[in-house]
C-alpha cells in the first residue's frame, strides 16, 4: 500500500501557533524580568554584610546576565526578535524599585525581592509546559534550567527572611535611608497595629453581646476609625517625606559621580511627584507670585515638563484652582 504523509489541520496549525504565541511572550516577560533581576541584585552587593553575601549577589547578577543572553537566544530560534529595549526597562524598573523601598524597612524589601523571584520561577515552570508541548527540547532544557536557578533564590531569600525574624546576623544591611525612613514608619504603624487591634476586638464583641450593646460598640468604632485615618496619613507622611528624601540624594550623587542620565532621570521623577523646591521650579520666585501672575507666568512656558511640574508642586502646596486650570489648559495646548 502507497504510504499517506500526514498533514496537519487548519486547526492543529492555528492551535500551535497560538502556542508559540504564548511561548514567544513568556519568553520575552523572562527576559525583562531577568535583566531587572539582574540590576537588582548589583544594587544589593552595597547592603551585603559580609564579604561572602556579596560574593554571592556578585554571582547572582552574572548568573542572571547568562540567563538574559540564553532568552535572547531562545527567542531568535522561534525566529522571535530580543526586544533591544529590556536592558534599558530593567535598569529603570530596578532604580524605580530601589527608591521606592528607601521608605521601608529591610525585610519589606526582601519581600518585594521574593515576589519577582516567584514570578520568574512560575513563569519558568509554564514556559517548561509550553515548550514540551511543542516538542522544543532546547527550550524545555533552559526552562528546567531556570526553574532550579530561581528555586534556589527563593530559598535563600526565606533565609533571609527567617534570619530577620530571629534577630540574628543579617545578610543585608539597611541603608542609611532606609535606617531613617524604616524606622519612622515603624513607629508611626506602632499605634496604627494597636488601634487595628482594637477594632478586632470592638467587633468581637459586637457579635458576642448581641443587640443591646450595638450603640456604644458602633462609637467606639467610630473612634477607632477616626483615630486610624489621623495614623495612616502620618504614616504616609513619613513614608513620603523617605521617598523625596531618597531621590534628592540620587540625583545629588549621580550629578557628583558625572552620571547625567541618572541625574535627569531622579529630576523628572521628583518634578512629577511635587518634591521639587520652589528654587527649582522653571517659574522663578514661584511661591511669592500672586495667583494671577503665575498663571500669566505659566501661559509663556513652552515645555510640557515645566508645565507639568509646575502642577505637581500646586496640588502638593497651595492647590489653587484657577492656577491649576491654566496649567492644564497650557498642558493641552502644548501636548
Amino acid at each position: 500500500m502507497p504510504m499517506t504523509a500526514t498533514i496537519a489541520t487548519p486547526t492543529e496549525t492555528t492551535d500551535r501557533q497560538l502556542r508559540i504565541s504564548a511561548l514567544v511572550a513568556q519568553l520575552r516577560a523572562l527576559d525583562h524580568l531577568t535583566r531587572t533581576e539582574a540590576r537588582i541584585a548589583r544594587l544589593r552587593t552595597a547592603q551585603a554584610r559580609t564579604s561572602t553575601v556579596r560574593r554571592e549577589l556578585e554571582q547572582n547578577a552574572a548568573a542572571a546576565d547568562r540567563r538574559a543572553a540564553e532568552l535572547a537566544d531562545a527567542l531568535r530560534s522561534l525566529d522571535a526578535v530580543p526586544d533591544v529595549v529590556a536592558p534599558l526597562v530593567g535598569r529603570v524598573l530596578a532604580l524605580a524599585k530601589a527608591v521606592a523601598e528607601q521608605a521601608q524597612p529591610v525585610d519589606e524589601a526582601v519581600l518585594a525581592d521574593l515576589v519577582l523571584e516567584q514570578q520568574l520561577l512560575d513563569r519558568a515552570r509554564y514556559t517548561r509546559g509550553l515548550a514540551g508541548h511543542l516538542g522544543l527540547p532546547a527550550v524545555v532544557a533552559l526552562a528546567e534550567k531556570l526553574t532550579d536557578a530561581h528555586s534556589e533564590t527563593v530559598e535563600w531569600l526565606h533565609a533571609v527572611l527567617a534570619q530577620e525574624a530571629a534577630g540574628g546576623p543579617r545578610a543585608l544591611e539597611p541603608t542609611p535611608v532606609q535606617r531613617i525612613t524604616g524606622g519612622a514608619t515603624r513607629l508611626a504603624g506602632l499605634p496604627a497595629r494597636v488601634a487595628v487591634e482594637r477594632v478586632n476586638r470592638t467587633v468581637d464583641a459586637l457579635g458576642r453581646r448581641g443587640r443591646a450593646a450595638r450603640t456604644q460598640v458602633e462609637g467606639a468604632l467610630q473612634g477607632t476609625v477616626e483615630s486610624l485615618r489621623s495614623l495612616v496619613a502620618g504614616a504616609q507622611e513619613v513614608g513620603g517625606a523617605g521617598r523625596d528624601a531618597a531621590l534628592a540624594r540620587a540625583e545629588e550623587v549621580a550629578e557628583r559621580e558625572q552620571a547625567p542620565a541618572v541625574a535627569d532621570a531622579a529630576h523628572t521623577a521628583r518634578a512629577r511627584i511635587g518634591a521639587l523646591s520652589a528654587g527649582e521650579l522653571p517659574i522663578t520666585r514661584y511661591e511669592e507670585r500672586t495667583a494671577a501672575d503665575c498663571v500669566a507666568a505659566i501661559r509663556r512656558l513652552d515645555d510640557a515638563d515645566d508645565v507639568r511640574a509646575i502642577v505637581a508642586f500646586e496640588e502638593k502646596h497651595k492647590n489653587r484652582a484657577g492656577v491649576l486650570s491654566a496649567a492644564g489648559a497650557q498642558l493641552a495646548a502644548l501636548t
